[in-house]
């Protein structure tokens, strides 16, 4: 009986040692060493090396003076570790009900507009850090007022900020919202 138990514990503890603890590290050494920024998250930093986000996962901006995101399904708005959609089907009640709530809100803000589809839709892993370019332009009256700012300026950043999609037919247009509000913030400072 041991004859025949032994090689299969050495089998076990070699391939755990191999493939539980060698080759991740040799996996995460060859990632820091050739791609550091994209093995650490895309973590954006500020000129005093603070970071302030992701480019890969997006975050909640509220303010008037901000470019808005998607809605997010994951958590509590944004929150990585319960990344997923709502899961909630075409006809759910509470899906319908939640976009007719924010279609509402956004046509209450910008009248006689087009509402585009990500402004109250979620993306399937509820942390898009992008929206589409017709979103971004919606917001720019509202960013333009609240920081005293001239609308042709807000658009032309947005606009500067579009990129296209990969390869230049997989996926749509897009707009990272942090790189636009960091843009913001460095073009029309908000004072208090």
């Amino acid at each position: 009986m041991i004859s025949h138990l032994r090689p299969a514990l050495v089998s076990m503890g070699l391939f755990t040692i191999l493939l539980g603890l060698a080759y991740p590290l040799a996996i995460t050494g060859v990632a820091q060493a050739a791609f550091p920024d994209k093995a650490n998250g895309s973590l954006v930093r500020d000129a005093r090396g603070q970071v302030v986000g992701s480019e890969l996962i997006g975050q909640v901006f509220a303010k008037p003076a901000y470019l808005h995101g998607r809605p997010s399904a994951a958590g509590n708005g944004y929150d990585a570790s319960a990344s997923s959609g709502s899961n909630m089907g075409p006809l759910n009640e509470k899906l319908i009900e939640r976009e007719k709530t924010g279609a509402t809100a956004l046509r209450a803000q910008f009248p006689g507009a087009v509402i585009p589809a990500d402004a109250v839709t979620t993306s399937g892993s509820g942390l898009d850090p992008d929206i589409s370019p017709a979103y971004a332009r919606l917001q720019a009256p509202r960013i333009a007022a609240a920081r005293n700012a001239p609308r042709g300026e807000v658009l032309a950043m947005i606009d500067a900020a579009v990129k296209p999609p990969l390869l230049g037919f997989i996926g749509q247009p897009r707009v990272n919202v942090l790189d636009v509000n960091r843009a913001l913030d460095a073009r029309f400072p908000m004072v208090g």
